[in-house]
């Protein structure tokens, strides 16, 4: 698989380099990144095929990379870490890792997990997301976890994000009532809509020019919740 661009992030410049030269001799675009603030900003920037990821970033755990890349996009990840334990492996699973491949490693098992990671990319490429969303009246940053209006960072709550986050993700999508509550909230709030009206209303207030008539946080009665672009 050629003309695939891989981002690799670690900051082990020994491993970077060996990455580079392999991935490079094998027709692979590599772009780097040395922490998790720079990788964040080139999946925005370069939207690479595939991430290579170690978790012991110097600024922040790779699983907060995954988690914020995953607010957003698909793009495969595979995790290189010298963690070996079940459980490190499992968190990272969970955040939203596709493969797990373990330091030290064989360059030949890396490539073939990097080629299958590539075809994967490739089939569900269209269907992934914008990094920044703009409408006329807000803007939403999905990478930074952001929104602004005129200009001004809006304050939300991390609850109200979590609900804004889930809607913007699914643009022109219903989401129901039991959805937003279960993957904000929790399984056990399935039935709490109540929630929902209130937290619906403040990011109204927050960011619709008319709260009162809202043109992007949209409620579909009785079933759930829309945004439009």
């Amino acid at each position: 698989m050629t003309n695939a661009t891989v981002l690799v992030v670690d900051d082990e410049p020994q491993i970077v380099r060996a990455l580079r030269i392999n991935l490079a001799a094998r027709g692979y675009h590599v772009v780097t990144a040395h922490d998790g603030a720079a990788a964040l900003r080139a999946v925005a920037e370069t939207k690479p095929d595939v991430v290579v990821l170690d978790l012991g970033l110097p600024d922040m755990d790779g699983n907060e990379v995954i988690a914020g890349l995953r607010g957003w996009t698909t793009v495969p990840i595979i995790v290189l870490s010298a963690r070996s334990d079940s459980p490190d492996k499992v968190q990272a699973l969970d955040a939203g890792a596709d493969d797990y491949v373990t330091k030290p490693f064989g360059m030949d098992e890396l490539l073939a997990r990097l080629r299958a990671a590539v075809r994967r990319s490739m089939v569900s490429s269209s269907d992934d997301g914008e990094a920044v969303v703009r409408t006329d009246a807000f803007t939403i940053d999905l990478v930074a976890k952001k929104a602004e209006r005129a200009g001004q960072e809006v304050h939300l709550t991390k609850t109200e994000w979590g609900v804004l986050e889930l809607l913007v993700r699914n643009r022109g999508r219903l989401v129901s009532q039991k959805q937003l509550l279960r993957e904000v909230w929790g399984p056990t709030y399935e039935n709490e809509t109540h929630y929902l009206r209130v937290y619906l209303a403040q990011l109204r207030r927050k960011l619709e020019e008319e709260p009162s008539r809202p043109r992007h946080l949209l409620t579909e009665p009785g079933m759930g919740y829309r945004f439009e672009g």
